[in-house]
C-alpha cells in the first residue's frame, strides 16, 4: 500500500449524519449510566456499534473492558485510542430529556461524551481507510476509582494487542470549546490516601497522667505531616499537597479516647516524589508514636499515578490538534493540574499523550465536573472525533515511515 499524506484541517470533515449519530449515542449513554466495573449495558452498546462498523471486537478485558481492532494496509504499526465508560454515584439534578434514568448514577464527568466521540472516529475510519496499520479502540471501565486501566493491563491489554503508542482525551469545563491544552511531562497529579490509627491508653479526662492521650499524639502527627512538603521536598521542582481530612476518636466530653484515626489525601507529580512522601509519612508517625509510648497502624494507598505524557507523543498530539482546531487554539505548554486520571497507568507501560479538550465556559459547557448539574457539551463531539482521526492518519503514516 502506498503511503498517503495525512489530511489537513480543510479536507477532514464529518458528515451531518455522523455528527447527529454521535449526539444520539452520547445522550443514550447519558440516560443509562453505569458505575465501576458494572458497565455491561454500556459495553454491549459500544460493542454493537463497533460491530456494525465492521470493526472486530474483543470483550471482557479487565472484567468489562473491550477493544475494537481496525486494520488497513500491510504495516505492523499501531496506535491505541482510549475512552472511559463509567459514571459516578451522583443524583442528577438536570431536567432535560436525556437525564439519567438510573437513580443515584450519573455521567457527571463526560465519559459518555468520550465514548461517543471515539465511536464517531471509529465509524469514520472504518469507512475511510487512509492509514497504514492498526487502530485499537480501547473502552475502559472504572476510571473513577482508578482501577479500570490497571485491570485491563493486568488482563494482558498490551500483550494481547500490539499497541505501539496510546492516547487519551478528557473534556475540560472552563476551557472554551474549540480549544485544547496539554503539556509534555507531568500533566496531572497522583492521588494517594492514607489512614493512620494511633492506639493510646484512654481514661478519665481529669486524670490524663494515667494514660496515653492519642489526641495529643495525633495532633502532633498532623502537624508533623505538614513538614513533608515544606521541609522534605524541593521547593523548586517537587510540587505536592498533603492534606489531613479526617480526625476520628472514640472519646467523649469527659473521656480521653483510647485511639484516634487520621485520614487524608496526597497529590504530587512524579513517582519519585510519591515515594518520598510515603517514606516521610511513615518516619514521622513512627517517631512521634515512639516518643509518646503509643502504638499505631499506617496504611498508604496509591489510587492514581501521576499522568506523565511522553515528549515525542505530546508533540504529535499538538500537531494533530493544531490541524483540527488551529494553531492559536492549542496550548501545548499548559500548567499541570492536581486532578488525577487512571490513564496514567497506561502511560507507565506505553509512550503516549493525554489531552484536555475545552467543554465550554458558559451554560452547560462550563459546569464543573462531578457536579449534579453537569452535562457534556455535544458541540465538541465532532472536534474530539476529528482530533482522533487526524492523529491516526498522522501517526500511521509516520510510524510506517519510521
Amino acid at each position: 500500500m502506498s503511503l498517503l499524506s495525512s489530511p489537513s484541517v480543510s479536507s477532514l470533515s464529518l458528515s451531518e449524519q455522523l455528527v447527529a449519530d454521535m449526539t444520539t449515542w452520547r445522550q443514550h449513554l447519558h440516560r443509562f449510566p453505569e458505575c465501576g466495573f458494572d458497565v455491561n449495558l454500556t459495553a454491549d452498546f459500544i460493542a454493537d456499534k463497533l460491530d456494525s462498523f465492521g470493526i472486530e471486537v474483543v470483550r471482557n478485558i479487565g472484567q468489562s473492558g473491550l477493544v475494537g481492532m481496525l486494520r488497513s494496509g500491510s504495516s505492523a504499526a499501531s496506535i491505541g485510542l482510549r475512552a472511559d465508560m463509567d459514571a459516578l454515584h451522583i443524583h442528577e439534578q438536570n431536567t432535560f430529556s436525556h437525564c439519567s434514568q438510573h437513580e443515584g448514577k450519573m455521567h457527571a464527568c463526560g465519559h459518555d461524551g468520550h465514548s461517543a466521540m471515539l465511536l464517531g472516529a471509529a465509524a469514520y475510519l472504518a469507512q475511510n481507510l487512509t492509514f497504514d496499520g492498526t487502530v485499537y479502540f480501547i473502552f475502559q471501565p472504572d476510571e473513577e476509582h482508578g482501577r479500570g486501566a490497571q485491570a485491563m493491563i493486568d488482563d494482558g491489554l498490551f500483550e494481547r494487542f500490539s499497541i505501539d503508542e496510546v492516547y487519551g482525551i478528557h473534556n475540560f469545563p472552563g476551557l472554551a470549546e474549540g480549544e485544547l491544552m496539554v503539556r509534555a511531562g507531568s500533566l496531572m497529579a497522583s492521588e494517594s490516601s492514607f489512614e493512620i490509627t494511633i492506639h493510646g491508653v484512654g481514661g478519665h479526662a481529669a486524670l490524663p497522667h494515667q494514660g496515653i492521650d492519642p489526641i495529643v499524639v495525633g495532633a502532633q502527627v498532623i502537624m508533623g505531616l505538614q513538614t513533608i512538603v515544606s521541609r522534605n521536598l524541593s521547593a523548586i521542582n517537587e510540587t505536592a499537597v498533603v492534606s489531613a481530612t479526617e480526625f476520628v476518636t472514640d472519646g467523649t466530653v469527659n473521656v480521653i479516647p483510647s485511639q484516634v484515626t487520621i485520614k487524608g489525601d496526597c497529590r504530587c507529580f512524579t513517582e519519585a516524589t510519591l515515594a518520598r512522601i510515603e517514606q516521610s509519612m511513615a518516619r514521622i508517625v513512627d517517631g512521634i508514636c515512639l516518643a509518646a509510648g503509643a502504638t499505631y497502624s499506617f496504611e498508604f494507598i496509591n489510587t492514581f499515578y501521576p499522568t506523565v505524557n511522553a515528549p515525542q507523543q505530546t508533540a504529535y498530539a499538538v500537531k494533530a490538534a493544531q490541524k483540527v482546531l488551529g494553531d492559536d487554539k492549542v496550548n501545548g505548554e499548559c500548567e499541570p493540574l492536581t486532578i488525577s486520571e487512571d490513564f496514567s497507568s497506561m502511560l507507565r507501560v506505553k509512550p503516549g499523550c493525554y489531552v484536555l479538550l475545552g467543554n465550554g465556559v458558559e451554560s452547560v459547557g462550563g459546569c464543573a465536573l462531578h457536579n449534579p448539574k453537569y452535562d457534556f457539551n455535544d458541540r465538541i463531539l465532532a472536534l474530539g472525533a476529528r482530533y482522533w482521526i487526524q492523529l491516526v492518519n498522522d501517526r500511521l503514516t509516520q510510524l510506517t515511515v519510521d
